[in-house]
């Protein structure tokens, strides 16, 4: 499995995905917003989009689907229950599904409501490689997607819950947008004593999109405050300011924190 992460370069800091087959030279493209760059790097590369897939069906992740399918005659697969928003879909999925890339690439798509209620997230197991996340909107590197058009935030702990908090700590995150740096913060404000997240938010100072790390779900666990659920000085200071009871579950806690990163 190959994977090329392609910035959009635009305000929402959008990233693209290609993931392609080494043996074919197939690919499969991954909210094409930035159709133009997706095109392009496909065409450096020498790879050809078959498929296009898309997490969910904001126009930020849709929107460049026509001009990838005028270029390339891809199929558009996505959640069967987005389908409807999204128009043009050829092949509507649920959790389970997989889609098959060429003959290496095998993605299993897991049913991850919560950024909206019709949400998928890939998870693929390279040959040799560490495994895969294209996690969309639900997970982002060291935050969690917001559920403020469309979404749920109860429905995203539980996504974050099962599958996200059952996949190999190796697995590497993919997510929709680069907002590493301004997570991290948030992280901190939670917990200031997470000397991982404080070291990860100091390597990243400087750096943009384009060159941003690529974190695995161990890291996540780290320095990601929507992971450290059960952490005491998180609790703690949600307690303090009176928006956590003594009583709370790790599900207060989570849904604590995604109303308070709202207006953070």
């Amino acid at each position: 499995m190959m994977i090329e992460r392609i910035w959009a370069a635009n305000e929402g800091r959008n990233y693209h995905y290609l993931i392609g087959c080494a043996e074919t030279g197939e690919a499969l493209a991954v909210d094409p917003l930035n159709a133009t760059a997706v095109l392009e790097r496909a065409r450096l590369l020498g790879w050809t989009i078959t498929q296009i897939l898309n997490t969910h069906e904001h126009r930020d992740h849709t929107g460049g689907n026509a001009q990838v399918v005028a270029a390339t005659g891809a199929p558009v697969l996505a959640h069967a229950a987005a389908a409807a928003r999204i128009g043009g879909v050829t092949r509507g999925l649920g959790g389970g599904d997989v889609i098959r890339v060429g003959k290496s690439v095998e993605l299993r798509c897991l049913d991850t409501p919560g950024h909206t209620r019709a949400h998928l997230c890939l998870y693929g197991e390279g040959h040799g490689t560490a495994p895969a996340l294209f996690s969309g909107d639900t997970l982002f590197n060291a935050g969690a997607g917001n559920c403020v058009n469309g979404g749920d935030p109860s429905l995203l702990f539980e996504s974050f819950a099962d599958p996200l908090g059952r996949l190999p700590a190796s697995t590497r995150v993919f997510p929709g947008h680069d907002y590493l740096t301004r997570n991290l913060g948030f992280t901190l404000d939670r917990e200031p004593s997470n000397e991982s997240a404080r070291t990860l938010a100091q390597h990243c100072e400087g750096l943009s999109g384009p060159s941003t790390p690529i974190l695995t779900l161990a890291q996540e666990h780290q320095v990601n405050v929507f992971f450290r659920l059960d952490s005491a000085e998180v609790i703690s200071r949600l307690t303090e300011a009176g928006t956590l009871s003594q009583r709370a579950t790790p599900r207060d806690v989570f849904l604590a924190l995604r109303e308070l990163r709202n207006r953070w």
